[in-house]
């Protein structure tokens, strides 16, 4: 069972939520927050799995809440979900200690794959959050052009299989692919991957 705290101020907007993830069998809402310092107080007292957090929100906002988060060491998986895109917006939230980055217009379907994907450990960003990530920094390496396909393949979302389906390689190869990855970035986790890669402009 995948537990999760909402974060936003809005309850309908909560409640949308809920109603989306509960009919799931394996996620499970723990707890609800209408603002930052309330998400950390939920998150200290249920421990769930992952976090869904508005960015904007009165009485302490998201980016701050994930900052104070980190700060304290927490393990939870941490997903912006806003409707603000802007590189700002985007880029604070990351440099905080976000995992994920999506938009409310999201698909529900999309939503639901996103929490899974975040509870395994793989990286959730949207369209716009890659672009404001694409070229910051500079590369201190270079990926092959196969290694290069594997991190798109990372931003995508899926398992490792799946992935190695659309490569239409074995998934022995595509680990293998991404274990030079991993040493090449200095990284050890699918969601570091992709934003170092982006970051340095690599892919």
């Amino acid at each position: 069972m995948i537990t999760v705290v909402i974060a936003d101020d809005h309850p309908l907007v909560r409640d949308g939520i809920v109603a989306i993830l509960t009919r799931e069998d394996d996620l499970d809402v723990v707890a609800q927050a209408a603002s930052g310092p309330e998400a950390v107080a939920m998150v200290a007292h249920h421990d769930p799995d992952v976090v869904l957090m508005d960015l904007r929100m009165p009485g302490g906002d998201g980016v701050d809440a994930i900052r104070t988060l980190r700060a304290s060491g927490a393990r939870q998986r941490i997903l912006v979900l806003t409707t603000y895109d802007t590189d700002h917006d985007i880029r604070a939230a990351l440099a905080a200690g976000a995992d994920g980055y999506l938009l409310k217009d999201t698909p529900r379907t999309d939503l639901i794959r996103a929490v899974r994907d975040l509870a395994a450990g793989r990286p959730v960003l949207s369209a716009s959050a890659l672009a404001a990530l694409a070229g910051r920094g500079g590369p201190a390496v270079a990926l092959t052009a196969r290694e290069a396909d594997v991190v798109r393949e990372l931003a995508a979302g899926g398992t490792n299989r799946e992935a190695a389906a659309r490569l239409h390689v074995s998934e022995t190869t595509f680990k293998t692919h991404l274990s030079r990855v991993y040493e090449k970035l200095g990284v050890s986790d699918r969601a570091a991957a992709v934003r170092v890669a982006y970051e340095r402009g690599l892919i």
